[in-house]
């Protein structure tokens, strides 16, 4: 089994999540982040799924999705052709000693510092998975007192919109 993330266009109407989530309930599937957001177009929402099947039943879900009435495009987006981004709040234990070495990995890691407390900082990172753990690793040793983290979202590269063809599709009147 393999991680595949989905970009599934749909229409930003109440009980469209409930839907798609079910679905993937149903078929017995466990979706291991769910990130939703309105797009450029207001009443359109983009649901990033990340999900760990094979290949068959993947494609399976996916014509189902399709069928699904608020559904307008389902597209699955590999890591080559994707921009992918995931957010992470982390909250971490520091003193007068510890500080400044939590502020240098925050600076190694391109993160930033949203909050300081008197024996704590709160960091606001953000990238892909691997550089994400990867911080986690170094901030363990001081002591992670809380993490906070999206799910992951992700965009085609290039100049070509999902959401462009997706109006257009339905405008025109024929299926996904």
């Amino acid at each position: 089994m393999a991680n595949h993330t989905l970009s599934v266009l749909v229409e930003n109407t109440p009980g469209v999540l409930a839907r798609v989530s079910s679905l993937f309930m149903r078929r017995g599937f466990n979706i291991e982040s769910l990130a939703v957001g309105p797009t450029e177009i207001p009443e359109i929402s983009r649901m990033t799924i990340v999900v760990n099947v094979d290949m068959l039943p993947l494609e399976q879900v996916t014509k189902q999705l399709n069928k699904l009435v608020n559904v307008l495009k389902v597209v699955e987006l590999d890591s080559d052709s994707a921009v992918e981004r995931e957010l992470m709040l982390i909250k971490v234990r520091t003193d007068v000693a510890t500080r400044g070495q939590v502020l240098e990995t925050v600076q190694l890691f391109r993160a930033k510092v949203v909050d300081v407390a008197h024996e704590s900082v709160t960091i606001e990172a953000t990238g892909d998975s691997a550089k994400l753990a990867a911080m986690l690793n170094v901030l363990e040793p001081f002591g992670i007192r809380e993490i906070a983290q999206s799910g992951r979202v992700a965009i085609g590269r290039g100049t070509r919109s999902i959401t462009e063809r997706a109006m257009r599709t339905n405008a025109s009147g024929t299926s996904n």
